[in-house]
C-alpha cells in the first residue's frame, strides 16, 4: 500500500528522504509544462518508445500509456493553475539513467475556489541517444492530504500505554493542552496518513499548540484492547481510531463511527475543524 514499494526502494536504495534541495533537471521541467498545458502531444515525446516505457500506478500495477497521457492532461480540464514539486529523492544509479521521487501538489482553481491535491510521482529518466526520455513512471492516486512515501514506526508495541498516557496527562496538566488518544497499528495505511497529516505545515501548528498525541498500538487486533475499551473506543469500526482527554484526563470525546478510518480521503479542513471543535478553551 505505501508508494515506496520494494521495486522502487530497490531501484532509489541510496536516496535520502525528504531532501529540501530544489529539483534542477530541465526534462522535468519539459513534463511538468506539458502538464500544465495539457499538451499531450509534447508529452508522449517525453516517454521512451524503444524500449517501450514503463507506466504503473502506485501498487506496480501496469497502465496503457493512453491512461498515462489520460491521467495528466486531464488536470487542465480541472482548472489546474499550478503544480509545485517537493524532492524526496534525487539519484544517478547509472550514468544514464536519473531517478526522481517527488511529491507534486496541484491546484486547481474553481470560480473562487481553490484546492490543492498532492500526488506521489516517482520517475526513471533515460539517457538516450541525445535527449533523455522517461523508461518508467509510476503514480499514486491524487488525495486532498499528504501521503506518506514510506512506512514509519508510529506505534511502538514494546511501550506501557497506561504509562505513555499518565505521561501526557502531566505534560498536558502543565501545559494547559488536551490529549489526543490514536489507536492504530504501524501496518495501518489511514494511520500513516493521519499521521502525516498532523505534521503538515496547515495542521501541525494547530496540533503543536492545543494537543499533546498519544499512539496507543494495538497490534493485530490483540494489543491495549483493555485500554481502548477504557476510552470507549469500539475497534471493530476501524483505526485510526481517536480519543479526545482533557489536560486531566477527562475522556471528552471518543469515535464511535469510524470517523478517521477513511483518513486517506479526508481534506485538512476537516481534520482542522475537528481540532478545533476540542481544543482548549482561552
Amino acid at each position: 500500500m505505501f508508494f515506496l514499494t520494494t521495486l522502487l526502494l530497490t531501484t532509489v536504495a541510496a536516496v535520502s528522504a525528504h531532501q529540501t534541495a530544489s529539483l534542477n533537471f530541465a526534462p522535468f521541467e519539459k513534463w511538468r509544462a506539458a502538464v500544465l498545458t495539457a499538451d499531450s502531444t509534447a508529452l508522449a515525446e517525453l516517454y521512451s518508445k524503444s524500449p517501450s516505457a514503463q507506466t504503473t500506478d502506485a501498487d506496480n500495477r501496469p497502465i496503457s500509456m493512453q491512461a498515462e497521457l489520460d491521467f495528466w492532461t486531464s488536470w487542465k480540464l480541472k482548472g489546474l493553475t499550478d503544480i509545485s514539486t517537493e524532492v524526496i529523492g534525487e539519484h544517478d544509479p547509472k550514468p544514464d539513467l536519473h531517478v526522481l521521487v517527488l511529491r507534486l501538489a496541484f491546484v486547481t482553481k474553481n470560480g473562487f475556489m481553490e484546492k490543492k491535491q498532492f500526488i506521489n510521482v516517482a520517475q526513471g529518466w533515460s539517457h538516450q541517444g541525445d535527449q533523455w526520455l522517461l523508461a518508467f513512471s509510476r503514480h499514486s492516486a491524487p488525495t486532498l492530504l499528504r501521503q506518506p512515501l514510506e512506512e514509519k514506526l508510529i506505534y511502538h508495541a514494546d511501550v506501557d500505554a497506561n504509562q505513555q498516557i499518565a505521561e501526557a496527562v502531566r505534560s498536558a496538566t502543565a501545559a494547559h493542552k488536551r490529549i489526543l488518544l490514536v489507536f492504530g497499528g504501524n501496518w495501518c495505511f489511514d494511520c500513516h496518513v493521519l499521521d502525516e497529516a498532523f505534521r503538515s505545515p496547515e495542521i501541525a501548528p494547530t496540533v503543536d499548540k492545543s494537543f499533546i498525541v498519544v499512539h496507543i498500538d494495538i497490534g493485530q487486533m490483540d494489543m491495549n484492547l483493555d485500554v481502548a475499551k477504557k476510552y470507549d473506543i469500539p475497534l471493530d469500526h476501524g483505526v485510526p481510531a481517536i480519543a479526545v482527554l482533557d489536560s486531566g484526563g477527562k475522556l471528552l470525546f471518543s469515535q464511535k463511527a469510524g470517523e478517521f478510518e477513511a483518513a486517506r480521503s479526508m481534506a485538512p479542513e476537516d481534520i482542522l475543524a475537528f481540532l478545533n471543535k476540542w481544543k482548549p478553551t482561552t
